[in-house]
């Protein structure tokens, strides 16, 4: 089995929330505090392909971070310039993704996690 990972934020409850369920399915994962430990432009890229999901569809919009950055859900940029941005203020991006192998799941709620475990 490979190694179950969690980018987590200890300070969201969404997020502490989804590493308990974790526990309770008996999975330790490797937590990564984005936070403190940003993913790359392309490790982003790739969650956010396993994900299925666009730059703005796991962007928190309403962080004053975003509205700070003068930035627009209609503002005209490339998906690379979307990662970009995460990357440079991972504050924007939504919390809490578990990857296991090539699959991902936002844990909002934190029970979507289980499709993939």
């Amino acid at each position: 089995m490979s190694q179950i990972s969690i980018y987590h934020n200890p300070r969201c409850s969404k997020s502490r929330q989804t590493l308990a369920l974790l526990a309770d399915q008996g999975v330790t994962p490797k937590i990564i505090e984005y936070l403190k430990t940003p993913p790359s432009v392309k490790e982003l890229d790739t969650i956010l392909q396993a994900l299925g999901k666009e730059p703005l569809e796991v962007m928190r919009t309403k962080e004053a971070t975003f509205k700070d950055l003068d930035l627009s859900k209609q503002d005209e940029r490339s998906r690379q310039e979307w990662i970009k941005l995460m990357v440079e203020h991972p504050v924007l991006i939504e919390r809490p993704i578990v990857i296991n192998g090539k699959k991902a799941a936002l844990g909002r709620p934190p029970e979507e996690i289980l499709k993939i475990l």
